[in-house]
């Protein structure tokens, strides 16, 4: 995510490497770099001339005030505040309450609104212990139904549709009065979208909120369309006045333009990020998390909240017990191994850890890793998962060939999870042993674990 901006800014402060305080000549130099990196993520050329103006300002009001302070630490920490800044400052809650809070989600067609609406429920579910309502008023593509009705299922949601009525209005006030009698305390309300923006859509939508009033509305936006982000937001904005914007498609080879200019652009924060189709993939986005990813500093504090959604205490405390009797065994890596699946994407995660996303930003970091692991595993007997030490040189033959394999890779396998079970059973018994959860036994690279 955003790592082209991220490389260029990195080159923009490199200008003041070895500089020993700041100066017009070098700031100048510098913000000329930042402002080159702002364009080329798709950010206004206005927008990234006032920001840049702002650093600029703020670097020599410091001229004469820190002069012991490193020139280069000290434009990242301008740069990060002002990033934050512009990407609203600090994060917008949703507001869900009523009776029931109601939540009406816009947007064009393909930006990801139905996923979205899964996603939120599972949040409103999980993280608010909420008992939310889909709502199907997409009439136009039956996908989009169909769709809807799957995600619900997997998420054990209910979802209110009616297919034979084709009037988005008159299904939104049903669907009001079903939540009402069933006791769902928000309903999600999926709209139809357009390939681009016309008034039909914007007349429906229009119709949609003045009937039901919403406690919130949001505009979901695909992030690498990049400027055109910006321009449908006002677009939708001028009609619906809508309370905050959600970002799709983190993941992808998105340039930044979107996060960065939306908040100025519209005068609306940025609520949610999206990151990956899986339907935990949803964070409440926080503008100086995002300005420190952007600026290669990682987001310990987003991952630790991942972990421990995933967390179980009781799970902890059994596998501390293990690793100090030294009893650590594959059925116990293999559900670290899932946990680690469900947190996200691999190499997004690792972006989060400060310092290691930009070293490794160019390793083969690979998911499917995880699923080689995986096979590895199932392929062996209940009886070698739970002792390692059983597996001789037939016994590995086999489970090769059972998952695909060569027998050079099992090998590499076995040695890595000895290793890594030697180093845990010394560190659950040393001094600092208390331990939270067990290190991964290597980043998964292409090829096997390293």
């Amino acid at each position: 995510m955003f790592e082209s901006l991220s490389d260029r800014m990195d080159a923009a402060f490199k200008v003041l490497k070895g500089s020993h305080r700041i100066t017009e000549l070098n700031v100048a130099e510098s913000i000329k770099e930042i402002r080159r990196a702002l364009v080329a993520a798709d950010v206004n050329y206005k927008i990234a001339k006032e920001f840049t103006d702002k650093v600029k300002d703020k670097a020599l009001g410091t001229e004469n005030v820190l002069k012991n302070v490193n020139p280069g630490q000290l434009m990242v920490k301008i740069v990060m505040d002002e990033l934050a800044e512009l990407m609203g400052g600090q994060s917008v809650g949703i507001n869900v309450k009523g009776n029931p809070g109601i939540v009406l989600v816009a947007g064009l067609q393909g930006s990801g609104k139905t996923t979205f609406s899964g996603k939120l429920a599972k949040y409103l579910k999980e993280q608010r212990k909420m008992n939310p309502l889909l709502v199907a008023c997409d009439v136009y593509r039956p996908a989009a139904i169909d769709q809807l009705t799957v995600l619900g299922d997997s998420i054990k949601v209910a979802v209110f549709k009616e297919i034979e009525n084709k009037n988005p209005i008159e299904i939104a006030k049903n669907a009001v009065a079903y939540a009402k009698a069933n006791s769902h305390n928000v309903i999600i309300v999926d709209t139809a979208g357009r390939l681009a923006v016309d008034e039909a859509m914007m007349n429906e939508v229009t119709a949609l909120k003045e009937a039901l009033n919403p406690t919130e509305t949001l505009f979901v936006v695909d992030s690498m369309t990049g400027q055109d982000a910006v321009n449908t937001a006002e677009a939708f904005n001028r009609r619906i006045n809508f309370d905050g914007v959600v970002l799709t498609k983190l993941d992808g080879d998105t340039r930044g333009g979107a996060a960065l200019s939306i908040k100025y652009t519209v005068g609306k924060p940025i609520k949610f990020v999206s990151e990956g189709e899986k339907l935990d993939a949803l964070d409440v986005f926080y503008p100086d998390r995002m300005a420190q990813r952007i600026l290669g500093m990682g987001d310990i504090v987003s991952l630790v909240e991942k972990a421990e959604r995933e967390f179980d205490e009781e799970e902890a405390k059994r596998l501390e017990k293990r690793m100090k009797q030294n009893k650590f065994d594959f059925n116990d890596f293999l559900g670290q191994m899932q946990m680690i699946k469900k947190m996200g994407d691999l190499k997004s995660l690792i972006g989060m850890i400060p310092g290691v996303g930009k070293a490794l930003k160019d390793a083969p970091i690979d998911d499917k890793a995880l699923v080689r692991v995986e096979a590895i595993i199932q392929s062996m007997t209940p009886k070698e998962r739970a002792n390692p030490d059983l597996l001789n040189i037939s016994r590995k033959k086999r489970i090769a060939r059972g998952c695909g394999q060569t027998l050079e890779q099992i090998n590499l396998f076995v040695k890595n999870f000895e290793q890594m079970r030697k180093m845990m059973h010394q560190m659950a018994n040393s001094p600092m042993g208390k331990m939270g959860m067990p290190p991964g036994m290597g980043m998964p690279q292409k090829g096997g674990f390293r």
